[in-house]
């Protein structure tokens, strides 16, 4: 079943909300990026619609998005944090960092999501950071 735009929408401000209302949380010592990916960024691309859990139980060659995808980068092995495929071909990918880290300031976590997008001649990589959406 796939959700109306108004209630993705209404998925992200609920989101948004959650992250205001714990900040504090999410920026304490110790807290992991998986715990980030799981309490933020997960539920914000399944408000966009994508199937990140693959809920779908769609074959693994089509799944829509494959965390900790292989990639050769310059002769070694790296994993995106996310790849976003529409059938079997890769879009795009998303590179998640913790709370705390920024991204702003840091070119290092730009670098690394840059590096993986010209690996795979991909136009578009996604670089996560809560702080800018604003909340």
């Amino acid at each position: 079943m796939s959700k109306t735009l108004e209630q993705g929408k209404g998925e992200v401000a609920k989101l948004c909300q959650y992250f205001a209302t714990n900040r504090q949380s999410f920026h304490a010592p110790g807290v992991k990026e998986a715990h980030i990916r799981q309490s933020l960024i997960d539920p914000f691309f399944e408000a966009l619609g994508w199937d990140v859990r693959n809920d779908s139980m769609a074959a693994p060659q089509y799944r829509e998005v494959i965390p900790e995808d292989s990639l050769d980068v310059e002769g070694q092995q790296k994993a995106p944090d996310y790849t976003f495929r529409v059938g079997t071909l890769k879009k795009f990918y998303v590179e998640a960092k913790k709370c705390g880290v920024n991204i702003s300031a840091d070119p290092a976590p730009a670098f690394q999501l840059r590096s993986y997008g010209f690996s795979s001649k991909l136009a578009l990589s996604i670089l996560t950071d809560f702080e800018e959406l604003g909340v």
